[in-house]
């Protein structure tokens, strides 16, 4: 389950701004792309995530989703006006974005420890590697629109495949409202942002995703411009990160074990400072920049994985697919925005009349966010546990 949702995603997520600049799309325009996550994140909070916490087994949910996603897929690869292909990109976004929450709630309710979630985890950053490596020969080193847009192409073959394939998941029923759960899942989750530490932990999940997203943002293009990697050859460099990923996701419950929620966290966030700092100052040294990209491992397991892992111990099992809903808001959705509108435009500014990019300035704006992230969590996230249980709570 976890191989396909990811490889849909993975597919085309590394070219999709390369892409969009083949189209002769402005600026402004990819921003209005990449909203699409975030009104899709807010959308899953209010419908589709309180549908599968209460009314739709998640099984079925994800087979709908994934059938419906698949279609407007191959839509968005022939769409080359902006119009249709914001459209086409915006219905995928809708039913696509929840059944990322709802894939982790079928996870947790399927392990005896939630703390194992990150093994089950590597295998959608399998899927996600599997999904880079066939376009070293789909594409070529300079490829153009009718070469790239088989993105989606591959993209929509893997949805069809998982919307078949979620027929076969464990049953995982809805939770019915009754006596002392309320009705609407999602005013339970928003709720629980009154606690402090999941206040905070929510404002340090905005600023980690916006750098996170502006990694995809930006990432292929210094690669192929700057550091002179081919274009066929780009994603498979941005999937080494993945890989590294696989690691870190299975040895992500023994260090959280040792290290407890904020620790390892704050490791998390620092893994991006140190890239985008790398990013800043070793451009002209293609190998160091390449090793770099094992770096995306620790940034995505020990941050990201981590707040899952903690969302389903934090959290009532009631609303669990709500909560997961309301930090993939901040994870997909408003970060991603934000990062789609901020460094597009930063790209454009940090452009000289000959064309260059001034990398070097653009990267110290995540490397700061990132440094700030880590300090916050230092001085202000307090759970009332430090680490997890050995034991997962479900109930």
């Amino acid at each position: 389950m976890m191989a396909l949702q990811l490889a849909i995603w993975g597919a085309w997520a590394p070219k999709l701004f390369p892409y969009m600049g083949m189209l002769g799309f402005s600026a402004d325009q990819q921003a209005l792309v990449g909203s699409c996550w975030g009104i899709a994140s807010v959308v899953g909070i209010f419908f589709s995530n309180q549908f599968a916490d209460r009314y739709f087994a998640a099984e079925k949910f994800l087979a709908v989703s994934h059938l419906i996603g698949g279609a407007c897929l191959l839509g968005a690869a022939y769409s080359t006006d902006f119009g249709p292909f914001f459209l086409f990109y915006m219905a995928y976004s809708l039913v696509y974005v929840p059944t990322l929450s709802v894939t982790n709630t079928v996870a947790f309710a399927s392990l005896a420890e939630g703390r194992d979630f990150g093994t089950v985890r590597a295998g959608g950053t399998v899927g996600w590697v599997m999904a880079s490596w066939p376009f070293v020969f789909i594409l070529g080193a300079h490829s153009g629109v009718e070469d790239v847009r088989a993105i989606f192409l591959v993209s929509a073959g893997i949805s069809f495949a998982l919307a078949l394939f979620s027929l076969t998941l464990p049953h995982t029923p809805p939770r019915k409202g009754g006596e002392g759960v309320d009705s609407l899942a999602w005013r339970r989750a928003l709720g629980l942002l009154k606690k402090p530490f999941v206040a905070v932990l929510f404002l340090v999940t905005f600023i980690d995703s916006v750098v996170h997203n502006g990694y995809f943002v930006m990432a292929d293009a210094f690669l192929t411009e700057r550091v002179g990697i081919a274009g066929n050859l780009s994603m498979v460099v941005l999937s080494l990160g993945q890989i590294a990923e696989v690691v870190t996701m299975l040895v992500l419950g023994t260090v959280l074990a040792k290290l407890g929620w904020r620790a390892t966290m704050i490791v998390g966030i620092l893994g991006h400072a140190a890239r985008f700092t790398a990013f800043s100052f070793l451009a002209d040294h293609p190998g160091l920049i390449i090793g770099v990209q094992l770096l995306h491992g620790v940034c995505y397991a020990f941050f990201f994985a981590t707040v899952y892992i903690f969302v389903d111990e934090a959290f009532p099992k009631d609303v669990r697919s709500s909560a997961q809903g309301l930090f993939n808001l901040l994870i997909l959705g408003v970060g991603n925005m934000v990062a789609s509108y901020v460094f597009p435009n930063l790209v454009a500014k940090l452009t000289a009349a000959d064309g260059k990019v001034d990398y070097q300035t653009l990267f110290m704006v995540p490397t700061g966010l990132a440094a700030l992230g880590a300090i916050i969590l230092a001085l202000a996230f307090h759970p009332p546990q430090a680490g997890p249980q050995t034991t997962s709570e479900n109930a």
